[in-house]
């Protein structure tokens, strides 16, 4: 059977911020449809695309959320931070301003959205090695003291992209097993069986993810 015709066990919203013109919606569109675009133009406010994806015999329902990068349309994408199970903060490993911000990003995500909200951070544009300006160095330390996962993609030629979605959804299905998400608010849909196990006490230990 078709994966994307089949009903998802979970849905899970993943938001992609970070500046304009760092590659965010070819991230998606190359996760998506498995191709890339040298026509896409900066998103106005916000996009929204999805894709269904099987693991460990369970389906989920990735939820995709571009947002604008250009300052002017934040304060407008704000209220999607909300319910935001997964941030994918993205800079471009060619343009040193576009890490500069991240911070602020970061920060955007950690004030609006959900505490339990998985930050990620990703370095676009890896197949311009030539013109790198942003260490891989540089971006592990930054997402180790912000105890954030770490990903350099190309959406060129695809580079990570499947990697980056397999492990991040894997890291949040732990999350669920382990009966982490409480608030109706964390950014992931139950189907009816699994909302069951909301209710079950969780277990003394915990893994991390």
């Amino acid at each position: 059977m078709d994966i994307s015709k089949m009903k998802p066990d979970y849905t899970i919203k993943y938001i992609i911020v970070g500046n304009a013109y760092v590659g965010k919606s070819n991230i998606i569109y190359r996760f998506v449809e498995n191709k890339f675009s040298e026509n896409y133009k900066a998103t106005i406010n916000l996009d929204f695309s999805y894709k269904n994806m099987k693991i460990n015999d369970k389906i989920f329902r990735i939820q995709l959320w571009d947002t604008a990068g250009q300052e002017e349309f934040q304060s407008i994408s704000r209220g999607y931070y909300k319910s935001g199970a997964c941030a994918l903060v993205v800079y471009d490993i060619t343009d040193r301003e576009t890490f500069n911000n991240v911070s602020s990003w970061v920060e955007e995500c950690k004030n609006n959205g959900p505490s339990t909200i998985t930050l990620v951070l990703v370095g676009n544009k890896i197949d311009l090695e030539d013109k790198r300006q942003v260490t891989y160095e540089e971006g592990e330390d930054f997402a180790n003291r912000n105890n954030m996962q770490f990903y350099e993609t190309s959406a060129l030629n695809g580079t990570n992209i499947d990697k980056l979605f397999n492990d991040t959804v894997e890291s949040i299905n732990r999350k669920i097993e382990e009966n982490y998400y409480k608030d109706k608010d964390c950014g992931i849909e139950f189907n009816t069986q699994n909302k069951i196990n909301l209710n079950k006490e969780p277990p003394k230990k915990k893994r991390k993810c």
